[in-house]
């Protein structure tokens, strides 16, 4: 009896989730996705809006940034644990002196948003930590 060829479609996932620690904020961590070249040019190409441009007079195509983050942050960020409000003072300006800083902000999808609207280290650390495969293999 002969195996047949293992086909390599058959073998390949277009997203996986992990937890990935958040480096230099201790008990912080962030459930991100991986998501195959594939997934990130649908994802892409949905946040495209044609424009007529006057001076060439031919329709053209321009990625809506905003909409972009909005499904970006859907898809690669699934939750997180350990944010701090202390931690938060850290990324980007704000006003938590009426909190405990040793509370959470919980995980929202308008709170994955705006973090990385506003946050540029959140925002550089998830696009290089989604776009690190030894992430998502265990290979580390």
């Amino acid at each position: 009896m002969t195996d047949s060829p293992v086909s390599l479609a058959s073998l390949m996932t277009p997203s996986k989730t992990v937890t990935v620690d958040f480096p230099g904020y201790d008990g912080m961590s962030v459930d991100l996705t991986y998501l195959a070249r594939e997934e990130l040019l649908k994802l892409r190409k949905k946040c495209l809006t044609t424009k007529f441009n006057k001076k060439t007079h031919q329709p053209e195509e321009y990625l809506d940034d905003e909409k972009f983050l909005v499904e970006y942050c859907k898809a690669v960020i699934k939750g997180w644990k350990g944010l701090k409000y202390q931690y938060l003072e850290e990324l980007l300006l704000v006003d938590v002196s009426s909190l405990n800083p040793e509370d959470e902000l919980p995980y929202t999808q308008d709170n994955a948003e705006l973090l990385m609207k506003n946050a540029t280290s959140f925002d550089t650390w998830v696009t290089e930590s989604v776009g690190d495969l030894e992430n998502f293999t265990g290979n580390k």
